[in-house]
């Protein structure tokens, strides 16, 4: 029962990892840290780097950077768009270093899984940004980012310390945003295509109906018949 716990604690905390990081790269590596450093919780070997001050107080620097772009409209889609090329290589590699000293493959396909799943949830972010952006208020952005960190967070929290509940609450989000995304990206492409058009000058295309069908003309009716 003890070597079954250990085993989905390991699978928690590398799953965690990685969806923690696909949405706020420094929260994760600082919170991760912060407990290692402090004695409440025993880092993987692999991951006890993130105890380090040098470490610590960059990714403490990093994430207040972040923390005020976040909340700027278009500066935060485009740290969301710099943050493509480090969030997901991130976090495959404190995937890997997660699982800790298993066979090299263990590591490898740890890090595989890791980099697609922060692949998903960077996209879910970064298309759900854009959409807010639509909206003239910043309102909008600040309770994004403010919940965005709550929920990093609290779902660290629950991987380390309820490994069970976080897995199950995982597969539903994998499951939501599996079905949402394509949702969110099609909303995106819409609302570039309108922009387009308004800086070329061009009106916003009138909806039609039927869609992509001509209108049949009324049909005239008869005389009737003397």
């Amino acid at each position: 029962m003890n070597e079954l716990h250990q085993v989905v604690s390991i699978i928690a905390l590398t799953m965690g990892v990685a969806w923690a990081s696909g949405i706020n790269l420094y929260a994760a590596i600082l919170v991760l840290g912060l407990l290692g450093a402090s004695g409440h919780l025993v880092l993987p070997p692999g991951l006890e780097i993130l105890t380090h001050p040098l470490v610590l107080v960059v990714a403490g620097f990093m994430y207040l950077v972040e923390f005020f772009a976040d909340k700027v409209p278009g500066v935060d889609t485009s740290w969301d768009v710099f943050h493509t090329f480090i969030r997901i290589p991130a976090a495959a590699a404190l995937a890997a270093a997660a699982v800790g000293e298993m066979h090299p493959a263990v590591s490898l396909a740890a890090a595989l899984i890791a980099g697609g799943l922060a692949t998903g949830v960077h996209l879910t972010k970064a298309g759900t940004r854009v959409l807010i952006n639509a909206s003239p208020e910043p309102f909008s952005n600040w309770t994004a980012s403010v919940s965005e960190d709550v929920v990093v967070v609290a779902g660290l929290w629950t991987a380390l310390y309820h490994p069970w509940i976080f897995l199950f609450l995982l597969v539903i989000f994998v499951a939501l945003m599996l079905w949402v995304l394509p949702k969110i990206w099609r909303g995106v492409r819409t609302l570039f295509e309108a922009l387009s058009r308004l800086f070329r000058g061009q009106s916003p295309k009138p909806p039609q109906w039927p869609p992509d069908k001509t209108i049949p003309a009324p049909r005239k009716s008869l005389p009737p018949e003397s």
